[in-house]
């Protein structure tokens, strides 16, 4: 069982394009460090708002690609309920059958923990702004976690079943032509699909600046805090001054 041998370009196929592999990557580290920066007295405290923002322009962008981007990040390939019992029962036996993209449960499992992302960003963003409980914003944050371990369990035993490294295939964007008689390259997504993306991720970057001058920076919570309470009094004066 050779799941780390090595895959040239002659003898595989492309499956996942770069944008989602970048996405995909830069999601684990802006959530590793998030957790990490979580408690008060962690030496990297002040940038767990940064890390959260970011993984909040990568869920932008990652619910734009979802749509725009190339053949096997696009929701519409996800999940296919025909196949959804026939790959559990597969998985029960032990002998689940390999597929190129995202398997039923593979897909569902990242649905999950689009969703889960959004609600932790989401419950931050109230929990800085003092609208919503903090312990509400960790127990969704631990929930995302477990999604995450259970992801991380189900990519290892999926590779022991199917004789595929998995891992790998997220970082070089290929699979081999051996596992998968037949498969050709995904389609690549448009150019215009790209600057769009460009495009949505600029105006998230601006829209979070407008909010929080300070986001993609170290900053205590109580400096952030404090930064919007500034920035909304001087919003309400200014109102003020126009009705004058």
């Amino acid at each position: 069982m050779m799941l780390m041998a090595k895959t040239s370009y002659s003898d595989s196929f492309r499956v996942w394009d770069a944008p989602l592999r970048l996405f995909h990557w830069l999601l684990v580290a802006a959530i590793t460090i998030a957790f990490l920066s979580s408690e008060g007295d962690s030496g990297i405290a002040d940038w767990h708002m940064a890390a959260g923002w970011t993984a909040a322009v990568l869920l932008v962008f990652r619910l734009v690609w979802g749509f725009i981007g190339g053949e096997h990040a696009r929701f519409a390939n996800f999940v296919r309920p025909s196949r959804l019992l026939s790959h559990v029962r597969e998985l029960v036996t032990g002998h689940p059958q390999r597929t190129i993209g995202h398997n039923p449960l593979g897909a569902l499992a990242v649905l999950a923990m689009l969703i889960a992302t959004g609600a932790v960003l989401w419950t931050g963003i109230q929990v800085d702004a003092g609208q919503a409980d903090e312990d509400l914003h960790e127990a969704i944050a631990y929930g995302l976690l477990a999604l995450i371990g259970v992801h991380v369990a189900a990519v290892v035993l999926m590779s022991v079943f199917t004789r595929e490294n998995l891992a790998r295939a997220m970082v070089t964007g290929r699979k081999s032509v051996a596992l998968h008689p037949g498969a050709h390259d995904a389609r690549r997504p448009a150019v215009v699909a790209v600057l769009l993306a460009v495009l949505v991720i600029g105006m998230t970057v601006f829209g979070i600046l407008r909010y929080d001058s300070a986001a993609f920076s170290a900053q205590s919570h109580g400096e952030a805090k404090q930064g919007h309470e500034i920035e909304g009094g001087t919003a309400v004066q200014g109102e003020d001054n126009d009705r004058d």
